[in-house]
């Protein structure tokens, strides 16, 4: 009959888990010292241990937590009602975008005909081999500004 070694495993197991809560509670330590932003991601990284693990873990989860709110700065207050922006002032800003982004869009499918154009004037001349008209070094035609 074999012997029992449960109790044995027992205490391993109890071991084991006490050391992983030892490297849990000092990667907190670590963090909070070092000023590095305390998260969940963090100290299981830090610690060597599972994310899903800390959350089991309701005092550890609770000062994660609490290390949390404490180093998330305050929520900057509202500016005066004078200081907003109206709808209209808003609107205004809105059509004025909307204004630039079409005459970029505009200048955008130019760009790219004239590039379409000087691409296709260049083959045909390697093709056929003939100078033409154009006065840039290896027959480039020049795009001028936009």
């Amino acid at each position: 009959m074999r012997a029992d070694n449960s109790a044995h495993l027992l205490a391993a197991a109890r071991r084991r888990a006490e050391q992983t809560r030892a490297r849990a509670l000092r990667a907190l330590r670590n963090l909070d010292t070092a000023g590095t932003p305390v998260t969940f991601e963090a100290v299981a990284r830090e610690a060597g241990v599972s994310r899903s693990w800390l959350y089991s873990q309701p005092d550890l989860r609770a000062t994660i937590h609490d290390l949390r709110a404490r180093d998330r700065p305050a929520a900057t207050p509202a500016p005066p009602q004078r200081q907003r922006a109206s709808d209209a002032s808003l609107l205004r800003r809105l059509e004025a975008s909307a204004a630039r982004l079409r005459q970029l869009e505009t200048d955008n499918q130019q760009l790219r005909q004239a590039l379409a154009e000087a691409l296709g004037a260049a083959r045909s001349q390697r093709n056929t081999g003939t100078g033409g008209d154009t006065p840039g070094k290896h027959g480039a035609k020049i795009i001028g500004p936009c």
